[in-house]
């Protein structure tokens, strides 16, 4: 008698377990490259910015090449491993740019650079740039504030497919004023200019948060002394831009970073508290409609008296899960510390050392090619060359044998021993959900 056996295929709602197969152990330790000169000449300017192109999977870096009378240059970068190679110099502006800032398109596919040009009366100017392999092209320039323009922010919003782009105008009292750009091809065109602080505005950070869809700005009013540091949220419609209601830092906070924590859907914030002795800080934000409420802050150096002397370099790595800054620390050298958020508050692992020289102007970006972190700075030891480092961050990544749902499953059941696990605590229950 020959029994009779039925096959039933599993789905992902009808069985949770442990499947026979393979176990992979991704666990990748810490690591730093060295500096790669991406400009042998003076960079010297207002800000150094970098960017990643997601579309190219390429670091494009911008900056102010004073060897070449201060002009706007951009350079595309590829990292390996932890090493970054680049392609030749292009020049996006034949004169003076001051305050560069970028992003990254990823609906166009371009990186849209904002600066002052000083060719042009310091005018509010965009340029959106082509990369293709290492190389960087360009289309026209185009103004979006007849006046001089200083420390200027840019950020993409992916719910609107928009650059918003932030500055200090200098026509209109210095007040704080942003702008939402739109591409099509390499042209920009821009919408009406909106205030988003009607005082003197300084130090502006800006960033996207992906799960609420909002634009998120932090910056320093300059008349209101003790509550110096300001956040707000801005909502873009068309090719207009609204705000909330202002969230005060409560502090004098300068040299102000921003980026966004797209694992716990947090707003981060990093400065220079001038209320208590120059050091470096952190504190997280939840956004809430046109709100934002912000955690307790949190130095990231608790070590030496934790001075951070320029504008934090804040990425976010979505690969391990970690915010990462580069910073100027009170001996002018670079360092990076790394930082793992919970909830409302922010925990970090030991600072390490990113360059033994005076590093300033630093910047940095996410590549999520290569999952490393990229630095751009200027290297005060090495004739203020423009400078790049990469840094890769420590993760454990283990995947454990699956099957796609609908399809057969091997299952260790009842008295089989499975053999195949890893980093597995005896005695520990586990779950699917926390």
């Amino acid at each position: 008698f020959e029994p009779s056996y039925t096959s039933t295929n599993l789905t992902a709602e009808n069985f949770i377990g442990f499947a026979g197969g393979s176990v992979v152990d991704n666990s990748i330790t810490q690591a730093i490259g060295s500096a790669s000169v991406f400009e042998s000449a003076n960079v010297t300017g207002d800000y150094i910015a970098t960017i990643f192109d997601s579309n190219s999977n390429k670091v494009v870096v911008l900056y102010e090449d004073t060897s070449n009378s201060g002009y706007g240059t951009a350079i595309v970068g590829t990292v390996s491993d932890t090493s970054i190679s680049f392609g030749t110099a292009v020049v996006f502006n034949s004169a003076g740019s001051r305050y560069i800032s970028a992003a990254f398109d990823s609906n166009s596919n371009k990186v849209v650079i904002a600066y002052g040009d000083s060719g042009n009366s310091n005018r509010g100017t965009a340029i959106a740039g082509t990369v293709s392999n290492t190389n960087i092209s360009f289309g026209s320039e185009a103004v979006f504030n007849s006046a001089t323009t200083t420390y200027t922010a840019s950020t993409f919003d992916s719910n609107s497919n928009k650059v918003v782009i932030s500055y200090r105008d200098e026509g209109n009292s210095n007040y704080g004023t942003s702008v939402v750009s739109t591409l099509s091809g390499t042209n920009i065109s821009f919408g009406s200019e909106v205030v988003f602080e009607s005082t003197s505005t300084v130090d502006i950070a800006s960033t996207f948060d992906t799960a609420s869809n909002k634009v998120v700005h932090a910056y320093r009013s300059n008349f209101q002394v003790t509550n110096a540091g300001q956040t707000v949220v801005g909502t873009v419609s068309g090719t207009g831009i609204s705000y909330g209601s202002k969230t005060a830092l409560g502090v004098d906070a300068r040299l102000i970073a921003l980026t966004f924590d797209s694992t716990n859907n947090k707003v981060i914030l990093a400065y220079k508290d001038e209320d208590n002795a120059n050091k470096g800080t952190v504190r997280i934000g939840t956004v809430s409609g046109t709100n934002i409420s912000l955690g307790s802050a949190v130095l990231f150096v608790a070590v030496g008296n934790g001075e951070t002397q320029n504008i934090p370099a804040l990425s976010f790595d979505s690969n391990a899960g970690k915010v990462v800054i580069g910073y100027r620390d009170q001996n002018n050298v670079g360092d990076i510390v790394v930082g793992i958020v919970s909830g409302t508050s922010i925990s970090f692992e030991p600072e390490i050392s990113m360059t033994t020289t005076d590093t300033r102007e630093t910047s940095s970006t996410f590549d999520s090619n290569s999952n490393k972190v990229v630095f751009a700075y200027r290297d005060g030891g090495n004739s203020n060359y423009g400078t790049s480092i990469v840094f890769q961050n420590a993760f454990t990544n283990i995947t454990r044998g699956s099957v796609a749902s609908g399809s057969n499953a091997v299952i260790d059941i009842g008295s089989a021993v499975s053999t195949n696990q890893l980093s597995l605590t005896a005695g520990q229950q586990y779950f699917v959900q926390t």
